[in-house]
């Protein structure tokens, strides 16, 4: 068994409102007038008030250069993963005291907005007294999908050594990727939707002797699964071009939803013994409104089941593989009940689905 003891968090400085990121984006837009008007409903639709950036908004009005953006991701994804882990090894909230750096076993590292080679995770071994023998697993391009196989991943390993402690961390620096020239209409959909997110999330084995540091009843990772649709590389992405990363958003994601997903999540219910009416909720990956939607209408169930996705959404937009640890952390707070289960979800590029079975547990 594998328990979810803490996450902590890192917001970037800038937070700017959907309304002045609107105002802003149609003057610096290279299409028509006429053109640009018709898109602008897309930021109303989005179901986003406001999100948060690495970099103020007059950033985007400006060209960037591929080493420009990279640079400016790898300072802030070094700061940002030092913050996000100090608060959640030090978070009160779920812990009765600090979790020591040199607790520390493995580092699950997931991104997918900038590269970085000694790796993100390898500078962090050279700010915080982590012990230098620590196993490190940086996972890169799985996009929004990230978060839910980092924790699959986590699962995996202190199963196979209980006495283990396990640090995932996500950092997603969308705003780094927006290129005002892309004319694509994506791209102005991608303008609407994402924002910069940073999660870490503690992973302990079931004989691991800080389980006893816990504050809380918390979610146990009882099983997982991951699947993949052949033949649909195109649906989410990236296309590398010398301005850096070109942002590929299908319209057909809902619509994969409520198929390729469909059979995806119920095999996993049924082999799971478990029925999404006595599931209270689901700790999904708000990959936006519309596929928050889908995913209602394959459980028929209310949104108030995904009410944490929606209200991560609204706060701090699509924030790739970070967002659905944003999203579990706001389910772990409210303190669960013993035995509680959930479902986490999310999707991502490939056409992929990770699935992970969660059961709040002492």
């Amino acid at each position: 068994m594998s328990f979810i003891t803490s996450v902590g968090v890192s917001l970037p400085k800038f937070e700017l409102h959907q309304k002045d990121i609107k105002s802003f984006i149609q003057h610096i837009f290279p299409r028509e007038r006429r053109e640009v008007e018709r898109l602008l409903p897309v930021f109303e639709h989005a179901s986003v008030e406001k999100r948060q950036f690495v970099v103020p908004m007059e950033w985007f009005g400006k060209d960037h250069t591929f080493q420009d953006r990279n640079d400016t991701y790898v300072d802030q994804a070094l700061k940002h993963s030092l913050h996000a882990v100090d608060d959640c090894l030090n978070n009160d909230k779920f812990l009765q005291k600090q979790i020591p750096y040199e607790a520390i076993d493995m580092v699950i590292f997931v991104s997918s907005t900038g590269i970085a080679t000694p790796t993100i995770d390898a500078r962090m071994m050279n700010e915080r007294p982590f012990r230098d023998d620590v196993k490190r697993v940086p996972v890169w391009g799985l996009g929004c999908a990230g978060g839910g196989a980092g924790m699959s991943r986590a699962m995996e390993y202190t199963k196979a050594y209980p006495d283990a402690v396990v640090l995932v961390v996500c950092v997603e620096l969308c705003s780094l990727t927006f290129q005002k020239n892309d004319h694509r209409k994506s791209n102005f959909i991608g303008s609407a939707l994402f924002g910069d997110g940073i999660s870490a999330a503690l992973v302990l084995g079931e004989q691991s002797p800080y389980l006893s540091q816990k504050r809380m009843i918390v979610p146990k990772m009882q099983t997982a699964s991951s699947k993949l649709k052949k033949g649909a590389l195109d649906v989410m992405g990236w296309n590398i071009n010398n301005d850096g990363f070109q942002v590929v958003f299908a319209r057909s994601i809902p619509s994969l939803v409520e198929s390729f997903w469909k059979d995806h999540v119920t095999a996993f219910l049924e082999k799971s013994n478990l029925s999404p009416h006595n599931i209270p909720f689901f700790v999904a990956h708000p990959g936006g409104k519309k596929v928050l939607q889908a995913y209602e209408e394959v459980l028929q169930c209310s949104s108030d089941k995904f009410k944490h996705s929606y209200e991560v959404l609204k706060n701090h937009g699509n924030m790739s593989s970070a967002t659905v640890l944003h999203v579990l952390k706001k389910w772990m707070e409210e303190e669960q009940e013993m035995g509680t289960t959930s479902l986490m979800a999310a999707l991502g590029p490939g056409f992929s689905s990770e699935l992970l079975h969660l059961e709040w547990s002492s």
